[in-house]
């Protein structure tokens, strides 16, 4: 059997084969470490929550987060993925919170499986994505207040266009990130998710869904223009991105089980463009 060490250095192995949006490819090369140091712990928790055996994913979440407390006290951390964020942390300044509120919310999944309320939902982003957006902008240098606050409804938003990309996933996993009672309303049944086509009802659920975040998107305008340089270019890249998955859901019908939902890298590229040049 492989040993943890192993399994940890594969998870970022994992984390730098992931497609970074297009604007993150014209950055440079600092400013991709950092980026990538981040992603790549992010990714490693979320995996951790997921793949492991299920009687040790507790353990595991709270061994990374004493390595937390021992980078942030000085020592040096024991996990590769962790480790990887001293330059950065010292660097850019980073506080902890981020980084344990991304633990924590890997916590949460092995607990709490299903949301009832759409605001039950967004608390849960507070946790599993909010954070990434707060760690970005302090690689940038630009975490303002006002701008954290934009970035939260960008991240939420970007978090719920996952789930609706990953709903039959999800519920293979035992998940069901779809407002319990928006399923309801709807006359979705829950093994409606595990279905190789999307019913009605489900594609109904997935549209409100949709233009929710597509919502939040636009509200994240004002981050992007209050942004400049290569931070403006990284998070027009996010919010593209979203925007572009929103447009290729709406595309589809909502039809997440019939299909795999991904845009095409032109049609993101071209989103990215359009937001830098209108987005003033």
């Amino acid at each position: 059997m492989a040993s943890q060490q192993d399994c940890m250095h594969n998870f970022i192995s994992k984390a730098k084969r992931e497609n970074f949006p297009v604007a993150l490819r014209v950055l440079p090369r600092a400013y991709r470490r950092h980026l990538l140091a981040v992603y790549g712990f992010a990714r490693f928790v979320d995996d951790l929550g997921d793949e492991a055996a299920p009687d040790d994913r507790l353990r595991l979440l709270g061994d990374v987060e004493s390595d937390l407390a021992r980078l942030y006290a000085g020592s040096s951390p024991r996990l590769p993925p962790v480790r990887a964020l001293a330059r950065t942390v010292e660097t850019c300044s980073i506080p902890a919170e981020p980084f344990r509120r991304l633990v924590e919310a890997n916590r949460r999944d092995q607990t709490v499986s299903r949301y009832d309320t759409f605001d039950d939902l967004l608390g849960y982003c507070e946790l599993s994505a909010n954070p990434v957006g707060h760690l970005v902008l302090h690689v940038f240098g630009a975490a303002a207040p006002r701008r954290l606050t934009l970035s939260d409804r960008v991240c939420s938003a970007l978090q719920i266009i996952e789930h609706c990309q990953d709903v039959g996933e999800d519920y293979a996993r035992g998940r069901v990130y779809l407002p319990g009672r928006e399923l309801r309303r709807f006359g979705c049944a829950e093994t409606d998710l595990a279905g190789a086509t999307t019913p009605e009802a489900l594609r109904q659920v997935v549209a409100l869904q949709t233009g929710r975040a597509a919502r939040m998107l636009k509200d994240g305008r004002p981050l992007v223009a209050s942004l400049s340089g290569y931070a403006r270019l990284a998070v027009a890249g996010y919010v593209a991105g979203g925007l572009t998955t929103v447009a290729a859901l709406e595309r589809s019908a909502h039809d997440v089980l019939g299909q795999a939902i991904r845009p095409r890298r032109s049609r993101s590229l071209a989103s990215w463009l359009r937001i830098l040049a209108t987005w003033r």
